[in-house]
């Protein structure tokens, strides 16, 4: 139970990642997976009824008992929220409303984000565009874990309760590895999601604000669908850094489990991933994926060879901006 996991450091590579050129053979092969490019159309009203799902469960919850609250924001108020965040991953490639239509992704993000309770949206979009441009690169991709989490993370007990503070990481990670200058969107989120927050908190008290965050926080954490943190680029088998998942919790996570073919083609919405799946099989039917993100977690405590420097990095350099 206390043994270390042998690695001492990340997997450094330099070569450039794959997804690029996976990306020109598939389309010279298939140029009839461009047609699958474009918006979602049935995206902004699921997400909608997930927005107001959550918000009426905030005046069912007004009145319970506080260990009810807690119940209920781990086993069904954060799997809507922790699905919503997935939903703005979506819409944060432009899926909902289009490329021409940048700034009604954006809102629209805003809008998903109110169930979450803490202001996520615009932020997450500013860095997760490195995350795809510069895949494991070093000071770059904030998805990595720190030096620190490596070093310090590194047996089961303290490999658990990493998975436990992964909300407090992916929060704070950034300000450490790759600070930005805050953007007037996140100060216009922040001011929507907590006069939102206001708003229930005046309405129904202070149950449901908590019901809402602790969800989020809670299934942020250790929680089954949050193996997707670590399925999707934490090193299982040495020289592969990109995994799929094609298991059933794909149906609650807008097919975020496709990950490998999300980083090859991310302007594809998630509904249409299985599509480049079945389109490009022999792309993807060889290479290692995953069919359980319980499994995912259990394997990723236990196994001593696993652990936050189970990453992929590399040197990249910056791309010049347009």
């Amino acid at each position: 139970m206390g043994n270390r996991v042998t690695r001492e450091d990340f997997e450094w590579v330099y070569t450039e990642q794959p997804h690029t050129q996976r990306r020109k053979e598939i389309l010279a092969k298939y140029p009839e997976i461009k047609t699958l490019m474009g918006p979602d159309p049935h995206l902004k009203w699921i997400v909608s009824g997930m927005v107001f799902t959550q918000l009426l469960a905030c005046y069912l919850v007004k009145d319970l008992p506080w260990k009810w609250i807690f119940f209920w924001a781990y086993a069904f108020g954060g799997c809507i929220n922790h699905s919503l965040t997935l939903a703005i991953h979506d819409i944060s490639h432009n899926v909902a409303f289009g490329n021409k239509q940048a700034k009604w992704n954006r809102w629209f993000a805003v809008f998903a984000n109110l169930p979450v309770g803490i202001p996520y949206s615009a932020s997450f979009k500013k860095y997760h565009i490195d995350h795809h441009r510069y895949l494991g690169g070093d000071s770059l991709d904030v998805d990595i874990p720190t030096d620190f989490e490596g070093w310090f993370f590194c047996t089961p007990l303290r490999k658990l309760l990493w998975l436990f503070l992964q909300p407090l990481f992916y929060s704070l990670r950034p300000l450490y590895v790759n600070p930005k200058a805050i953007t007037r969107m996140e100060i216009l989120n922040a001011l929507v999601q907590f006069s939102i927050d206001l708003i229930i908190y005046y309405l129904w008290g202070p149950k449901p604000v908590i019901y809402l965050i602790a969800g989020t926080i809670l299934c942020l954490g250790f929680h089954p669908i949050s193996g997707h943190f670590i399925a999707e680029h934490y090193m299982f088998l040495k020289g592969y850094e990109t995994y799929s998942y094609y298991g059933p919790l794909n149906w609650l996570t807008f097919n975020v489990g496709y990950h490998m073919e999300h980083h090859d083609f991310p302007s594809i919405p998630g509904c249409r991933l299985p599509m480049v799946k079945k389109i490009a099989a022999e792309y993807y039917d060889n290479l290692p994926h995953h069919q359980s993100w319980i499994r995912v977690l259990w394997d990723f405590v236990f196994d001593d060879t696993l652990g936050p420097y189970s990453r992929v990095k590399r040197l990249c350099k910056l791309a010049k901006e347009s």
